[in-house]
């Protein structure tokens, strides 16, 4: 990940909804949940958090699937990874003690 992208996830992250909505989607696992019951559990309009997802799916950090006439929509927890591998990849300098799976991962890749 270059930095013009990481600044693109951190812009989508930079707002109080949307970090929001990750950090739900995060909780509710692989599976995701409707946008409506998205909405609802953080107390924001739907047509709002329509936006929000539309943004936060748009720079990979989730991603929607049709469940019938519902949107089904979850955390891209790839996407989520390499945001955090970009910060940490020269983590500490290498010092396993102290960044743990993040170098013990990028040296065994």
């Amino acid at each position: 990940m270059e930095i013009k992208e990481a600044t693109a996830l951190f812009s989508a992250l930079a707002q109080e909804s949307r970090l929001a909505t990750i950090k739900h989607l995060i909780t509710q696992g692989p599976s995701g949940a409707p946008a409506g019951d998205v909405a609802k559990a953080l107390g924001v309009p739907a047509p709002t958090m329509s936006f929000h997802l539309k943004e936060l799916e748009r720079a990979g950090l989730i991603h929607a699937r049709r469940d019938g006439r519902k949107v089904i929509y979850a955390a891209d927890y790839g996407g989520l990874r390499e945001l955090i591998d970009f910060l940490l990849a020269d983590c500490c300098g290498g010092d396993r003690r102290l960044c743990g799976p993040y170098v013990i991962e990028k040296e065994s890749a």
